[in-house]
């Protein structure tokens, strides 16, 4: 969310980002398996140690029990898709078993989720902007600020299997494998369609409006939303 318009940035995120933290976890813990695997017991155990402590901090400081979601910066209550790299990494920060955890979905389904990707800022705040259109200076303004992106469907999708793998319960685990099978053919089906358009015929746009008839912007041809669709809807054909 890097866009600035001359001096003026349209969304400024100083201070403590849920990604990075998110990020910062999985990199300790991708670290920590390395020591392990080399022999080195005095490493592995600090970083063992420095992952622990900050998973306990991530889960203590970071859940907004206002808006049912994580905070995007520490304290700074929009609810943006940014939250999902809790969820989507091979080792996610946020625990589980947390009892909030189905509410945070429930919130990024409701506010954020749309069949051409995930908006960029919930369609409930009052910076919310659902199309990229008008001038320069216009579509940058709405470049974080509500239009969705393609490829964070693959966090969701990674977010999503995560949910079903630390899920015990039977029942619940199959609601939520139903959910996914769902969520992979709407994805699979919506972009074929896609790519027959006139506006990007053969490939996949960088994002699209939020409101039909979902119209495509930015780069005509996006390689990373090129990529997550394909490696969502390469498992559309275990469905079939």
């Amino acid at each position: 969310m890097d866009v600035k318009i001359g001096d003026f940035a349209v969304t400024p995120r100083n201070g403590k980002v849920v990604e990075i933290n998110a990020l910062w976890y999985n990199a300790l813990k991708t670290l920590e398996y390395l020591a392990k695997k080399f022999d080195d017991e005095e490493l592995e155990k600090e970083l063992k140690s420095k992952a622990s402590a900050h998973k306990k901090s991530f889960n203590k400081k970071f859940y907004n029990e206002k808006k049912n979601s994580l905070y995007d910066v520490l304290e700074d209550e929009k609810v943006r898709p940014n939250q999902l790299f809790a969820f989507a990494t091979k080792y996610p920060v946020w625990d589980f078993k947390n009892e909030n955890t189905m509410k945070i979905f429930e919130t990024i389904d409701n506010e954020l989720l749309l069949k051409h990707g995930l908006r960029t800022l919930s369609k409930f705040d009052k910076d919310y902007i659902p199309e990229y259109s008008g001038d320069s200076r216009k579509r940058d303004s709405s470049y974080h600020q509500g239009v969705p992106w393609p490829w964070l469907l693959g966090l969701y999708f990674d977010s999503l299997k995560n949910l079903i793998s630390n899920e015990k319960d039977k029942i619940k685990k199959q609601v939520l494998q139903d959910k996914l099978n769902d969520f992979i053919e709407t994805t699979y089906n919506t972009f074929r369609k896609e790519i027959d358009k006139e506006e990007g015929i053969g490939s996949i746009s960088e994002l699209y409006d939020s409101k039909p008839p979902y119209k495509p912007g930015g780069t005509p041809s996006q390689a990373w939303s090129i990529s997550e669709v394909l490696r969502i809807s390469y498992e559309y054909k275990d469905l079939i």
